[in-house]
């Protein structure tokens, strides 16, 4: 039941993220009334490794959302419910009787359990796990950052065996802190990004659980997207609230997108640049190395998707910035490709991490292509810009390979973006151009709590339904492709071949 007060359709999204916590209070017109933002730790108590307090980001949380209530003149009684978007993958452990975690949180960039996954490839592993997940083994997932801490912690094997913790994603343990311990849930998004749950069955899935090493015990129940989460304790933010909706941070940002049409495809800038294009019913297995993934289920009823990943994107950026000190703000490198030469055709491949989907390759390093001694700030900024544009193509091209029914119809893609690098006109034209499909970019940038707080609001029957929801879906602007084929294809097979040379098996 909302509270009293819901009328306004005032809903709070909680964005809980990989540097920051934020919560941003939703107007019943889906405007945004207050935003407010706190970053916290990042640790690296090793190469590779990633952890973050789980008591930071418990305070962060709390901090936020009394900050955005303040900030609007507004109480918890004015909330209509609460939606919760999350980092994916990170994983925590806690006790269920004081809620104290055993360790801290293990980030999904952390890196430990390679040598695990590839004892698992190495086993035999992959194609099963792969056809019960939809995913690959990576240490990326949670699994085996389960089973890192069940064997590295003292007791917690034994304890997690005989009932007494409790396995959560960030957004798990948020719902339990929030409502007192009465609920230990997640949504199928999040499940599906475990290792551990059959997203054709909708289950937590007993042979992979076998294969983990991972105790059923300790797993959360998993529900819709927009359902009960449980109600926020009164003495928490001063008021009880429902939690009405959950989802990870891409799913939540495709929602916001309001991406609910088979072949509907968008695309998120941030960092890096994660894509996901809706195939409807349709569980499509992957011959490009897509990962297959639930999109968000609502009514029972399952949606899913295909998702790529790019570990460099606005990161690529920085790099710019910070690394070779040419530019002093991402807003420069706009202008400066458009001063660029028009005659050099200098490449950049950003594999700093290695190369994401749908190469896969750990082992790759970045490297710049096609420099004369004209080339300058100008040409790297632009190349910098392009590299976002091809390797989202990259993504494109592989997932219509696996999915020919998205190119049905019209046989036209569109793409929706959101992330930091939209604001970008000549990013968002070129990407346009790269594509040759339409880029549209939306009005509210803040797609990814727009998403939580729609599953929220509507659970809650303050704001629209589904159908609704997409009409208020409002373009801040459409970019059309104006390159001509032969210059497009030209431009993309310089790309390709950049890429042949970095990769490790060259």
């Amino acid at each position: 039941m909302a509270n009293s007060s819901s009328s306004a359709g005032i809903v709070m999204a909680i964005d809980q993220g990989t540097t920051s916590s934020r919560a941003i209070l939703f107007g019943a017109d889906q405007t945004i009334v207050a935003v407010a933002q706190q970053e916290f730790t990042q640790h690296f108590p090793k190469s590779g490794w990633v952890e973050h307090d789980c008591e930071e980001i418990w305070e962060s949380v709390v901090a936020v959302c009394t900050e955005a209530l303040k900030k609007a003149g507004l109480t918890a009684a004015d909330i209509a419910a609460i939606g919760i978007t999350n980092q994916r993958e990170t994983t925590l452990i806690w006790d269920r009787q004081t809620g104290k975690v055993v360790h801290n949180a293990i980030v999904w960039q952390d890196r430990r359990t390679a040598d695990f996954c590839n004892e698992l490839k190495q086993a035999g592993h992959e194609a099963e796990v792969t056809e019960r997940s939809g995913l690959l083994l990576d240490p990326y997932f949670s699994g085996t950052k389960v089973r890192w801490l069940l064997d590295n912690v003292d007791g917690v094997r034994e304890r997690a065996e005989a009932g007494e913790l409790a396995f959560g994603t960030v957004d798990s343990f948020l719902i339990w802190r929030l409502t007192g311990g009465q609920r230990h849930v997640t949504d199928a998004t999040n499940a599906a990004r475990t290792l551990m749950y059959n997203i054709g069955e909708n289950r937590w899935d007993e042979r992979l659980l076998e294969i983990l090493g991972v105790p059923m015990a300790l797993l959360p129940e998993v529900l819709d997207c927009a359902a009960d989460f449980g109600t926020v304790q009164a003495d928490i933010l001063g008021a009880e609230i429902p939690i009405y909706g959950v989802a990870g941070d891409q799913q939540a940002a495709t929602i916001g997108n309001a991406c609910f049409e088979p072949g509907m495809f968008k695309s998120t800038y941030g960092t890096g640049c994660f894509a996901l294009l809706n195939t409807g019913a349709d569980k499509v297995t992957s011959k490009n190395r897509m990962l297959t993934t639930i999109a968000y289920r609502l009514n029972g009823e399952t949606t899913y998707a295909l998702e790529g990943s790019i570990f460099m994107a606005g990161a690529t950026v920085q790099w710019l910035r910070d690394g070779l000190k040419i530019i002093d703000n991402a807003a420069q490198t706009g202008a400066m490709a458009d001063e660029a030469d028009d005659e050099q055709n200098v490449y950049l491949v950003p594999a700093f991490t290695g190369l994401g989907a749908p190469y896969w390759d750990a082992d790759a390093r970045g490297a710049v292509f096609g420099m004369t001694r004209n080339t300058g700030p100008n040409e790297l900024a632009r190349a910098a810009l392009q590299a976002v544009c091809y390797q989202t193509r990259d993504l494109l091209d592989a997932m219509h390979a696996d999915w020919p029914a998205a190119q049905s119809g019209d046989g036209q893609t569109v793409l929706r973006v959101d992330g930091g690098m939209v604001a970008s006109d000549w990013t968002m034209q070129y990407l346009a151009d790269t594509l040759d499909a339409p880029v549209d970019r939306p009005i509210i940038l803040e797609t990814t709590a727009l998403g939580v707080a729609w599953l929220a609001g509507a659970r809650a029957g303050v704001w629209p339904d589904q159908a609704g929801f997409s009409e208020t879906w409002a373009r801040d602007r459409r970019f059309e492709p104006t390159m001509d084929a032969a210059q497009r294809e030209s431009r993309y097979a310089g790309w390709k071949d950049a890429v042949s040379r970095t990769l490790s098996s060259q």
